[in-house]
């Protein structure tokens, strides 16, 4: 009997290749990362519009502002005009100067710049803050404001100040402080009922901001 004659075929076996799930794992935590994104989004559009309403009303605003941006123009504006007023009311008192005493026109001039750059910059930080004061109850942010414009006005007055030396900082720092502790919370006040979500159109913000600090140079001519 002859037998026939059989060839056995070897495959390479791989007991241990399992496919990978590393790629769906990923892909996975893409979509959760994306859903969490969007829940908190949305519970921020819900926190900033109560209502379909005031959502429509902010969507519908031509230049709106943030709280960083009015309270760097506000800062601006408090940097320039009291100053100048304060400046004016003495130079008034003074009566006539000499042709060599012109050169004050120039420091005062410095010291309504410096002012005013910081009074812009730093404005930016107090309109975050103020950000967050708002969403606290009114007499909450009402008994922090006050402190918030004190620090505020005077890093802005006294940092004009300094180029008056120890004197001028000092001065500034406690006129700035008074202008700021006074005229933070009269502005917030009124931001906090005309803002719509978190943003204040610019044809509300130019009547507030300048009415407010006209108001203030008024009370320092009026002294």
């Amino acid at each position: 009997m002859e037998s026939a004659g059989t060839e056995t075929i070897t495959r390479p076996t791989e007991l241990n290749s399992f496919p990978s799930n590393t790629n769906d794992d990923c892909f996975t935590q893409k979509r959760l990362d994306t859903l969490l994104a969007v829940n908190i989004e949305t519970a921020r559009a819900q926190m900033l519009f109560p209502s379909e309403k005031e959502k429509m009303k902010a969507a519908m605003m031509k230049i709106p502002l943030s709280n960083k941006q009015v309270f760097a123009y506000f800062g601006l504006l408090l940097g320039i005009f009291p100053p100048a007023a304060i400046f004016a009311r003495f130079f008034m008192n003074a009566g006539n100067f000499r042709a060599e005493d012109f050169w004050i026109f120039g420091v005062v001039a410095i010291v309504n710049l410096i002012s005013a750059v910081v009074g812009y910059f730093s404005g930016q930080v107090v309109g975050n803050i103020v950000g967050e004061l708002e969403r606290l109850s009114w007499s909450k942010m009402l008994l922090v404001l006050p402190l918030v414009g004190f620090l505020w006005g005077a890093l802005a007055g006294g940092a004009g100040g300094i180029v008056i030396f120890l004197i001028g900082a000092v001065f500034g720092a406690t006129f700035g402080a008074t202008v700021g502790g006074l005229a933070l919370p009269a502005f917030t006040i009124l931001h906090r009922l005309m803002k719509c979500g978190d943003r204040l159109e610019l044809k509300h913000f130019l009547p507030l901001s300048f009415g407010i600090t006209f108001i203030v140079c008024a009370f320092i001519f009026g002294w």
